[in-house]
């Protein structure tokens, strides 16, 4: 019992990482656009409404996105980028021009039905070290005046996508739960203004993280069905993380006068990749009884009214940051494709439907060339990080997909990966001379070399990502990859 007090007090530390009193009508979830060679947004929107779901949460005010949706009958969540805020809170007038662009526009010009707009993401993480604590609720004030304004005030509500760190419990148990000290004041005049003007709470919840942060974390808790020992507090037992989690904020927010504030759970999955714990079976696991949770309305003990739930995330991301974690790029239900990545019902039988209408590019693949050479490490080491730094390799390393490849396979997935981002461009394979094009497809299960979806006539793919984690990323595969050629002995 103490250990489950422990791992709770200290889960909610790592995090530190309408139909609301009705019930679910259906399925919601996160639809990421950080992706190299994103769907066409008619295709994702057909993928949404084949699989039942009638709410999406877009973390932008992307232009194909928000005109795909429009009339699909799918109500939508539109999100404002942490690095818009500053400007959003300074003057109202940027406020009254954002609203007008991309709410009023798209409501008026194309259907779309927008229905909340999520002024930030999770703004208050420790980890921005107070970035955008003096500029949220000004940026919250300033878009519901403009709604308001623009007569949306009734029709689109605003929100906070929270991470669940901005509370905490002294007691290790969700009866002790308040908001963090130094939040405290800020976070009761935001609720305040959500609650006067008919908004809502979002809080991110992620059991996952727990997890893949802390080793003495019991794995079992972190799932629905399991045989953990629970966590008794007073007369209520809490059999998983994730109950306990959302009773603590219940909790925040009674002690603060807020007890029946509306609450959207905003993000909860779980990864299939880049991590020992994040894999196929734990991700199926995981989200088939969070599934099940939704489709039968079941809330937790202190709130029985289940809230809404947007599940992270619809499909995989490969321009995602991995600072994080390289799990970061693997958190779709879908592949980056739209094809099924494993078995969920979906309700009464319904099994996952793929997308439809998919183009992708030749089916070929750049590998490492057979009569390659190691006798120059430093220029096959160079030849990997480049690719890697460019192109997506969080599938490579311990505990991923493709963490049991051979040396010269794991260089071969680190040139197709460069190849399929740049188009199969012929000039992308070549790496020195070290690489060669193949109409062999050298997938190793479980281990996929791509295709990736052909969108030169959407528009061009976007410029590689190249952030600090991903040169990191770049070099450690190089110089795993390069030890087992010379070990090896490859020639």
């Amino acid at each position: 019992m103490g250990q489950i007090r422990l791992v709770w007090f200290l889960f909610l530390c790592l995090l530190g990482h309408e139909g609301l009193a009705k019930g679910v009508l259906g399925l919601a979830c996160n639809w990421g656009l950080q992706s190299t060679h994103p769907l066409p947004p008619n295709i994702v929107v057909r993928l949404l409404k084949d699989n039942g779901f009638n709410k999406v949460k877009l973390f932008e005010a992307d232009t194909g996105a928000l005109k795909a949706l429009g009339r699909s009958g799918i109500q939508v969540m539109v999100g404002i980028p942490n690095d818009m805020l500053a400007s959003l809170a300074s003057a109202v007038g940027n406020a009254e021009a954002w609203v007008q662009q991309n709410v009023s526009y798209y409501i008026s010009t194309h259907g779309t039905d927008i229905r909340s707009v999520a002024i930030g993401n999770e703004p208050f993480l420790h980890s921005y070290k107070d970035m955008f604590v003096r500029t949220t609720l000004p940026a919250l004030e300033n878009i519901q005046a403009a709604l308001i304004k623009a007569g949306l005030g009734k029709q689109v509500k605003v929100t906070i996508p929270l991470n669940a760190d901005v509370y905490q419990t002294d007691s290790g148990l969700p009866s002790g739960g308040n908001f963090r000290p130094e939040l405290l004041y800020l976070m009761t005049k935001i609720i305040k203004f959500l609650q006067d003007n008919g908004g809502f709470i979002t809080i991110n919840i992620y059991p996952f993280l727990s997890l893949q942060a802390d080793p003495s974390f019991p794995k079992e808790y972190a799932f629905f069905n399991n045989t953990a020992s629970p966590l008794v507090d007073g007369s209520i037992v809490y059999t998983n993380v994730y109950d306990a989690n959302f009773d603590t904020l219940i909790s925040a927010l009674e002690k603060n006068g807020f007890g029946r504030m509306p609450i959207v759970v905003g993000e909860v999955g779980w990864p299939t990749d880049g991590d020992p714990n994040g894999n196929i079976d734990n991700a199926k696991r995981f989200n088939q009884a969070l599934i099940s949770r939704i489709i039968q309305g079941q809330g937790s003990p202190k709130r029985r009214t289940p809230p809404d739930v947007y599940i992270f995330s619809l499909l995989d991301e490969d321009h995602k940051s991995t600072l994080p974690g390289n799990f970061e790029r693997h958190w779709g239900i879908f592949k980056y494709d739209g094809s099924v990545k494993y078995p969920l019902d979906m309700g009464n039988g319904r099994a996952l439907v793929p997308a439809k209408g998919v183009k992708y590019l030749a089916k070929q693949w750049c590998v490492m060339s057979p009569s390659a050479s190691s006798s120059d490490p430093n220029k096959l080491a160079q030849s990997i990080t480049y690719a890697c730094e460019n192109a997506d390799c969080t599938s490579l390393g311990y505990g991923s997909s493709c963490g049991n490849l051979d040396a010269q396979s794991n260089a071969s997935y680190a040139f197709n990966s460069y190849f399929q981002t740049m188009n199969q461009s012929k000039e992308a394979c070549s790496f020195n001379n070290l690489a060669t094009i193949t109409n062999v497809d050298p997938s190793k299960p479980p281990c996929r070399f791509e295709i990736m979806i052909d969108t030169r006539k959407q528009k061009a793919a976007r410029t590689p990502f190249k952030s600090s984690a991903s040169k990191m990323e770049g070099i450690f595969a190089a110089l795993v990859v390069v030890l087992g050629l010379v070990i090896c002995g490859v020639h």
